[in-house]
């Protein structure tokens, strides 16, 4: 007859986090997720963005990023291709991941990337302008300093999304 005696190593089942994957679609913000993951996109100023190498290698960088409602991707600015791999990365496999810091609940995503010949540079997006113009200006930098230090736009659409409520709650 085995023991029923649970192990000291094993947190309490209740204490486990739980987590959900769903294809991408933003929660309704009038509840708990829908709004910590609006809260997310509305007002972090980086996101984790995740690409492949040729390899098979995953490369992680913060990058800065703007969220589109209408359109419902991320716009993100990059710098060129002869600076930034990350490019090179998207033009061989488009599929990204992204995940915001580990302060609160955990938002995590897939997505596929793609480079945009359809947006202005990032000094002529209003709400780019808005969302970052205190940051660049405590790093130095003008708006279209930065604009042409990551003169690539591009488009993230999420695909799948996980979210992990913030386990200290």
């Amino acid at each position: 007859m085995s023991s029923q005696v649970p192990d000291p190593s094993t947190p309490p089942r209740e204490s486990i986090m739980r987590h959900r994957y769903v294809p991408f679609h933003l929660p309704d913000p009038s509840t708990e997720v829908g709004k910590s993951i609006a809260s997310k996109l509305h007002n972090e100023l980086f996101v984790w963005l995740t690409t492949i190498d040729e390899k098979g290698t995953p490369h992680s960088l913060p990058v800065a990023f703007l969220w589109d409602e209408m359109q419902e991707t991320l716009l993100i600015y990059s710098a060129g291709e002869s600076e930034r791999e990350r490019l090179a990365n998207i033009r061989q496999n488009p599929r990204v991941g992204l995940h915001f810091d580990m302060s609160g609940d955990l938002v995590v995503m897939t997505g596929e990337a793609s480079v945009s010949a359809d947006d202005p540079p990032s000094n002529q997006v209003p709400g780019w302008v808005e969302k970052y113009q205190g940051f660049f200006t405590r790093i130095g930098m003008t708006m279209q300093q930065a604009a042409a230090a990551a003169p690539v736009a591009l488009r993230v659409r999420p695909l799948m999304l996980r979210y992990t409520p913030n386990p200290v709650r």
